[in-house]
């Protein structure tokens, strides 16, 4: 059994917090700390176990395994690297961090040491989110040839006024594809292959005092040559679920707030009408599919990142890189930095090409 700590005691510090208590005999949560000690207090107290005011205290903790990073973005690689030089295996909120330079400091600290380094991008634990990319794999929808990942969310001005890192280009690195869209980018390049070139708009629109996005637009060309477009903003009241389509000349695919809300994928033999279904044709009732609907109480579903940290624990045990490395967390993270320099030099950018963030 996994003996964890959690450095940060925000929003999601509790989300780790809750989630390892859903994996009896598996990992267990030792100790809390957090800049904010009433918080490190309090989230302690409602996990039964010991509470730090610094991440130096915990990190001395010899009984300690692992580290989960829930601190600003622009301090992952940071804090990260610091618990890997005291031996423990770390699980890094996303992004990776806020730069590919710190990123690649934190996963050579981790390639050094010899210790896991795992990074949250959980909804690639999603049940549908991996048919899609497994269909894809097996060919099931062809060539690809077209998608759209679309986050259109709302972040209310009290959301980023209640952290003094919130919106900040240091800490949050980016905006509303940074801290809200990574994740369906992420899912989007998983699917679709590897991003060659983005071209990119981003403005701040209906929030203040911001360094960063509360809006951006964009389109990306992959390897094989399809083509997707991207929304990103948290200005879309009230908010609507995130959604990603994935088309091919074989079949085409919705992912819905983290179900699968349309399928179709063509059977050998079947050629199909001249003029296409427009809309009919839905396979989605008929794929194994299994959803459970359990809802962290911060409203995100519970079990991705409850299998994304029982992964974690089974990479550590059998000495295996976890389903999401750092490695693999870095051409999210790549990919978002490219959309950002695209939109600030207005021209196309290949993501981490040379001159490229």
């Amino acid at each position: 059994m996994l003996r964890f700590g959690i450095i940060g005691a925000g929003v999601i510090g509790g989300v780790h917090a809750r989630t390892l208590a859903r994996l009896p005999g598996r990992a267990t949560l030792v100790a809390v700390a957090g800049h904010r000690p009433d918080r490190a207090r309090a989230l302690a107290a409602e996990h039964g176990c010991a509470w730090h005011a610094t991440a130096r205290e915990l990190l001395d903790r010899p009984d300690l395994d692992a580290v989960c990073v829930c601190v600003p973005s622009g301090l992952h690689a940071e804090i990260g690297e610091a618990a890997l030089r005291a031996g423990k295996h770390v699980l890094v909120e996303k992004p990776l961090d806020v730069s590919l330079e710190a990123a690649d400091r934190l996963i050579g600290a981790a390639r050094s040491t010899g210790r896991t380094l795992g990074v949250v991008l959980q909804h690639r634990f999603d049940p549908a989110a991996r048919f899609l990319h497994d269909s894809v794999r097996e060919g099931a929808l062809g060539t690809l040839t077209s998608g759209h990942a679309e986050v259109p969310w709302w972040r209310s001005q009290g959301y980023y006024d209640s952290g003094q890192w919130r919106g900040t280009l240091r800490l949050d690195g980016g905006g509303a594809v940074m801290n809200q869209g990574i994740h369906t980018l992420d899912l989007l390049q998983w699917i679709m292959g590897e991003a060659v070139e983005v071209t990119a708009r981003t403005a701040l629109l209906a929030h203040r005092g911001l360094d960063v996005e509360d809006t951006a637009a964009g389109v990306i060309r992959f390897a094989n040559g399809a083509l997707a477009t991207v929304l990103a903003t948290t200005a879309a009241y009230p908010g609507r679920t995130a959604r990603l389509t994935v088309h091919g000349d074989r079949g085409s695919a919705v992912l819905d707030d983290d179900r699968m809300a349309w399928f179709h994928a063509r059977a050998d033999g079947d050629t199909g009408d001249a003029y296409g279904a427009y809309g009919a044709g839905d396979q989605s009732a008929d794929l194994p599919l299994r959803h459970d609907g359990e809802r962290d109480p911060t409203g995100m579903p519970g079990t991705p990142h409850r299998d994304q940290l029982a992964d974690f624990c089974d990479a550590v045990e059998h000495g295996r890189p976890p389903a999401v490395s750092g490695e693999e967390a870095r051409r999210s993270l790549a990919l978002t930095l490219a959309l950002y320099e695209s939109a600030r030099t207005g021209r196309a950018v290949r993501p981490n090409a040379p001159g490229a963030p």
